[in-house]
């Protein structure tokens, strides 16, 4: 069982490999990003103070607006799916892989994703439907179908992009590697402060049972407990993270040294890492990246279309800061936790994800191994929350409402599976479905991107009295 378990675990990875190849899929996911930051104007870039003062004002929904929820309930949906384990098992493979110039090229799909999600979140709102339960819903199979007059070529899009989105909830980053990196944070922290090896079907088990019950309450549920848990969770991670970075501030010149260099040169041996070609920290930069963010994946829009606001392009303003503070911020810390610490370096980490970021924050701060497990629970909790939600929104878009109690009870399950299976083989698995969800709305957003570029120069226009006036 275990050789064939590892020999399906290297096919999957030379699959993923090719397909984050900088020739394939990196090229389509940059090149629409920059199509979408010229044709906004660098709308990540100019726009980005609005875009801050968007998110604060979306905990008051407008009079009389429709949605289903405040925007900044969608932007804690949003982040409770993108703000997981990819922050903390997903940087920490993406290193073990592409070495240290990986986290440039995650920089890059950050930056550029911005405006990526911009646009998603803005066709989101503009492009929902009511359902004939009388929710409404949102999300690329959507926007794809009613922006693009091809209906010949729209249906099949839309269909693909539901039917890799429910494989992704069910198999991939939104469940499977989530349970998987809590199981393997919760075991490292018994090991190194209990003295006692957890099973993995403990941990498991535990973050199985705490979605389910959530499940139970549907998407407001979701939203109201995302609402207040996702602000409190990055606190205490990015708190956590902060510390250790005072406390080794010293070593950011030769981290940064480090990332810099290792994006355009091969990274060679050291330790018990086994190298990297440039090739490598390429895909292995923007397959996390896009693990992280989800800006271009095509997840986000389903939360950020159901918001309460007067215009599409504020919700899409909020999915500017969503990515902001997932990669640039969240992810960053991550990197500098890892590559500082160097036990990337040692052998026993060499299979690892999110223990090999607890086992790095633990070099300087006792006991740390516990908090990335609080962490690492937390951030698996509300991207399974997520996660459930878009996959069940995909399937219903195909199957009907009908398909939604079957679909739970399965998500459910699938999150102990993932618990107690080989991390390369999960991580490898979620990555390839990132990829075959992110084609179709990609494809999706080129032919749509005049569509953005026409709600953005209508919404600016409008404001900008109001922003002159602010500041008279």
């Amino acid at each position: 069982m275990t050789e064939w378990m590892d020999d399906l675990t290297v096919r999957m990875n030379q699959i993923e490999q090719w397909i984050y190849a900088p020739t394939h899929i990196p090229v389509i996911l940059l090149g629409v990003g920059l199509l979408l930051t010229v044709m906004t104007g660098f709308v990540q870039v100019r726009r980005f103070p609005l875009a801050v003062r968007a998110m604060l004002a979306g905990r008051h929904a407008p009079a009389g607006g429709e949605g289903m929820i405040t925007s900044f309930q969608a932007l804690s949906t949003a982040l409770a799916a993108t703000v997981g384990n990819g922050n903390i098992g997903g940087v920490a493979t993406a290193i073990l892989v592409g070495g240290p110039g990986a986290i440039f090229w995650m920089w890059v799909c950050g930056t550029i994703g911005m405006a990526t999600k911009f646009a998603e979140a803005t066709l989101g709102v503009h492009y929902r439907v009511t359902r004939e339960t009388g929710e409404m819903a949102s999300g690329p199979m959507y926007y794809i179908t009613r922006g693009i007059k091809n209906q010949a070529l729209a249906r099949p899009l839309a269909v693909a992009f539901a039917i890799f989105g429910t494989a992704a909830a069910l198999m991939g980053t939104g469940n499977m590697a989530q349970s998987n990196t809590v199981a393997q944070t919760f075991m490292e922290a018994g090991r190194t402060i209990l003295g006692v090896d957890f099973p993995a079907w403990v941990p498991g088990l535990l973050i199985t049972v705490s979605v389910g019950l959530v499940l139970l309450g549907g998407v407001k549920r979701i939203a109201a407990v995302a609402e207040k848990l996702v602000p409190s969770m990055i606190v205490l991670y990015v708190v956590s993270a902060i510390a250790y970075i005072v406390l080794n501030v010293t070593h950011l010149p030769a981290v940064l040294g480090l990332i810099l260099s290792h994006a355009f040169t091969p990274a060679a041996a050291m330790g018990g890492f086994v190298g990297a070609s440039v090739a490598q920290a390429v895909a292995a930069g923007i397959s996390r990246g896009v693990l992280s963010n989800e800006a271009g994946l095509g997840s986000s829009p389903i939360a950020h279309g159901v918001a309460r606001v007067d215009h599409p392009v504020q919700q899409g303003l909020v999915g500017i800061v969503e990515v902001f503070i997932d990669t640039i911020l969240v992810c960053s810390m991550t990197a500098f936790i890892i590559l500082s610490s160097e036990q990337w370096q040692d052998p026993a980490y060499q299979a690892a994800s999110g223990d090999l970021t607890a086992a790095s924050l633990a070099t300087s701060i006792p006991g740390a191994t516990l908090i990335v497990a609080l962490c690492s629970f937390l951030f698996g909790f509300s991207t399974l929350l997520g996660w459930s939600y878009y996959g069940e929104k995909c399937a219903e878009f195909l199957l009907g409402p009908r398909v939604v109690v079957p679909y739970r009870i399965l998500f459910t399950i699938l999150i102990l599976v993932g618990a107690v299976i080989a991390v390369p083989l999960v991580w490898a698995i979620g990555t390839l479905l990132n990829a075959f969800m992110a084609l179709p709305n990609l494809i999706g957003l080129f032919l749509l991107a005049g569509v953005v570029r026409r709600l953005a120069n209508e919404y600016f226009a409008r404001s900008a009295p109001r922003e002159q006036a602010g500041r008279a």
